[in-house]
């Protein structure tokens, strides 16, 4: 590989922790975790097996909108050709893609290749529908260039796995608040379950849209959530079994799930955006187990230029 192109990949793989005004570094982390949330919710309605084919509705008639209002007339030839017949497969990728989003830009992981997926889902979205009734074009520049920003930008630096990665901040000051949240979220979900503990789309800490949602949990799935949680607070607390066994809890919940929406009621009540929201929690667990960045007032080694030391 050459070493151009060995740093850049070195660059964009490293945590994204540049040393900013700690207000920067505080806007630019809500502008991720925004844009992570947004992502978050939209994998909720990415159904399998068919992803909307038989009913005409869900991903394939938005995928759809690319052949009925074009923008970009090769790219409607090649979903009308390729992408709609093979809509299983294809969506599938897109499920992988917009949960690898939300989880890696919510948790703060290597966010600058995240961002970078971002751009090209971002584009990718905006070629099937922007053009579509009741679209509004300019939603999906804005979504591009809130990418661009986190590309570039210092958004790693504050509530991130990427800050631990770079010993910015000590991995419990990450795992608290995660921990909290997750009793929260756990403890809601367990106590709305109450009138049909097994239901097998639990109630979830949402809007009534819902466009903002942190999953959806019967009893069971926020038992899961709460111990997970619990594990977390412990593994703060310097508990160290606690730190493997809550993700290996978060990721148990993770599977079951993802491999039963779409196929069967799954047992914990959830939908996709509670499977994104295990796995981040899972992430979160185990971030200092992931491979460390260069250490704070340390040159990394990839392109420079404009960057503080």
């Amino acid at each position: 590989m050459p070493d151009t192109l060995r740093a850049l990949v070195g660059w964009v793989l490293a945590p994204d922790t540049d040393e900013v005004p700690r207000r920067q570094a505080v806007g630019l982390a809500f502008l991720r975790v925004t844009v992570g949330l947004m992502w978050l919710y939209n994998v909720a309605w990415k159904v399998p097996a068919d992803f909307g084919r038989d009913s005409g509705n869900g991903l394939y008639k938005f995928t759809g909108f690319a052949v009925d209002h074009p923008v970009l007339p090769p790219y409607s030839w090649l979903v009308e050709n390729l992408v709609l017949p093979n809509i299983s497969a294809f969506g599938w990728l897109v499920l992988a893609a917009e949960t690898a989003l939300a989880v890696l830009l919510v948790s703060g992981t290597y966010v600058r290749a995240a961002a970078l997926l971002g751009i090209a889902q971002s584009v990718a979205i905006a070629l099937s529908v922007a053009y579509a009734p009741e679209e509004w074009p300019w939603s999906y520049w804005l979504m591009i260039a809130a990418h661009v920003a986190l590309v570039v930008g210092s958004s790693g630096r504050a509530f991130s796995v990427d800050a631990v990665r770079a010993r910015v901040v000590p991995l419990a000051g990450l795992q608290r608040p995660w921990g909290v949240l997750a009793v929260v979220v756990g403890l809601y979900s367990v106590v709305a379950s109450l009138d049909d503990p097994l239901a097998s789309r639990g109630p979830g800490l949402r809007s009534t849209d819902p466009s903002l949602s942190l999953g959806v949990y019967n009893l069971l799935g926020g038992l899961v959530v709460l111990l997970v949680g619990v594990g977390l607070l412990l593994a703060a607390r310097g508990v160290r079994v606690a730190a493997p066994a809550a993700a290996g809890l978060a990721l148990a919940g993770a599977l079951l799930l993802r491999v039963q929406i779409g196929f069967t009621d799954p047992w914990l009540g959830g939908n996709a955006t509670s499977v994104a929201v295990l796995i981040i929690l899972a992430v979160v667990a185990l971030a200092d187990r992931l491979p460390t960045g260069p250490r704070p007032g340390v040159a990394p080694s990839a392109p420079t230029e404009g960057r503080h030391r």
